[in-house]
């Protein structure tokens, strides 16, 4: 690990959000740590990169830690923002970049709907190590998160896992940490590795069409029982533990092409 390794902050629940600081807090420790994150709210963004967006940016100082921490505000998606950062605002590489602490879990197929995790994504394109964290709480906290959250444990394991990523990178194959910590965790509380649940955890909602907008609404999960046992959602709901599940930038499915060929030369 470098002397003084260079950590950049990022999130899509925007600039304001508790669960970014509360992040920087964790990681000021561990070396020199740059924000550069959405101007607002920008939750369900994915790796998106609209072109309604300005790009246009906001700088600023805070005092974190009794370290001044500069921030920039930018009008972009969090995974934009990983690009503005890179190619404008960095004084040299990142040595990881860390996404979060964000409003509500992320898990299972899902994941490629967050923000959160999209921007961490994107920072592995640039062959950066990432981590993306997540604090579960009630559907009603996802937007605006809430005032009496308890953000130390999930603090704790965002400092454990980044200086895991400083002293040893990720292996090959592996290019993201999605961490999430349930709700009422501790800093006690177990970690496990897990892989992402193939059953929905968001389930859409119709719209009401008669008393609201168009818009889908979502629930989560009636019975997290139907998932699978070593998944994200078991070890989130059933188990309680923190869910540690390593992501790839390599969606090619898992098949062997030699078989698979054969397959789709098959006459139906």
């Amino acid at each position: 690990m470098r002397r003084n390794p260079l950590i950049l902050v990022t999130n899509d629940d925007g600039i304001n959000s508790v669960g970014l600081w509360a992040a920087v807090e964790a990681l000021v420790p561990l070396g020199e740590v740059l924000v550069v994150a959405p101007s607002r709210q920008w939750s369900g963004a994915g790796r998106s990169m609209p072109h309604t967006v300005t790009g246009e940016f906001e700088q600023s100082t805070r005092d974190v830690a009794g370290r001044a921490i500069t921030a920039y505000a930018v009008d972009a998606s969090p995974a934009l923002c990983v690009i503005h950062a890179m190619l404008e605002f960095v004084p040299r590489p990142p040595d990881v970049v860390v996404s979060g602490i964000n409003y509500g879990e992320n898990l299972s197929t899902e994941v490629t709907v967050s923000g959160t995790v999209g921007a961490a994504l994107e920072a592995a394109t640039f062959g950066i190590p990432a981590l993306a964290v997540s604090q579960e709480m009630g559907l009603e906290a996802h937007m605006e998160g809430t005032p009496d959250q308890d953000y130390v444990p999930a603090q704790t394991f965002t400092r454990h896992f980044t200086r895991h990523l400083l002293e040893r990178g990720l292996p090959y194959g592996v290019n993201v940490l999605n961490v999430n910590v349930p709700r009422g965790a501790t800093q006690e509380t177990p970690w496990r590795l897990t892989r992402l649940s193939l059953q929905r955890y968001f389930i859409p909602t119709t719209p009401r069409r008669d008393v609201e907008d168009g818009r889908l609404g979502y629930r989560v999960i009636d019975d997290p029982i139907q998932a699978e046992r070593d998944s994200d959602i078991w070890g989130i709901c059933v188990d309680g533990v923190v869910t540690v599940t390593p992501l790839s930038l390599d969606l090619t499915a898992a098949v062997d092409f030699s078989t698979f060929a054969e397959y789709l030369h098959r006459e139906p």
